[in-house]
């Protein structure tokens, strides 16, 4: 094997790689069932406050 063929492979591999992860991550953040996770995760820094700061 040479230089050029195992990078051209790797280069190749990294690519779909980045691809797949990309639409993973997506399509897990846009997933119906998680949107209450994401909205509590959202608000919960807002339940711990009584009022503004002084």
């Amino acid at each position: 094997m040479t230089h050029e063929l195992t990078s051209a492979i790797a280069k190749s591999f990294g690519l779909f790689y980045l691809l797949a992860l990309s639409i993973g991550i997506t399509v897990y953040a846009f997933w119906p069932s998680l949107g209450k996770r994401f909205d509590k995760a959202a608000n919960s820094i807002l339940d711990d406050e009584d009022g503004p700061c002084r």
